[in-house]
């Protein structure tokens, strides 16, 4: 079941989703003191691609509360916004919920994507 998830997810909008973490992570690697910051958005776009079967915990630290409060202000809520309202329309639809869920999951990412671990 995860493997038809993952393949159905690029097909409706996950590829599209890989490509945003994508985009924002090389516009943070563009100066020296972003690259931890593009990095993880490069792991986020990995994560994009085959999210179906993965879990993802957030833990807890001084370091990482400064840098997602950065996030938030410079990329994190507009991606935030996006997801959610992308989530939305998926829930429309019965079939479509597994999608939304996905995405509403990627919207609490956008949030809050340092100290989180996917597993």
């Amino acid at each position: 079941m995860k493997i038809l998830g993952n393949v159905l997810w690029i097909l409706f909008g996950g590829l599209l989703a890989s490509l945003l973490w994508l985009a924002l992570g090389c516009l943070w690697c563009v100066t020296i003191v972003g690259i931890p910051v593009g990095m993880q958005c490069f792991k986020f776009a990995k994560l994009c691609l085959l999210p179906f079967g993965k879990e993802i915990a957030y833990g807890n630290g001084t370091a990482s509360l400064l840098v997602n409060i950065l996030w938030l202000i410079f990329g994190g809520l507009e991606l935030a916004v996006g997801f959610l309202a992308v989530g939305c329309i998926f829930c429309v639809t019965i079939i479509g919920i597994p999608f939304g869920l996905q995405y509403f999951k990627f919207a609490k990412l956008s949030l809050m994507p340092f100290g989180a671990v996917v597993r």
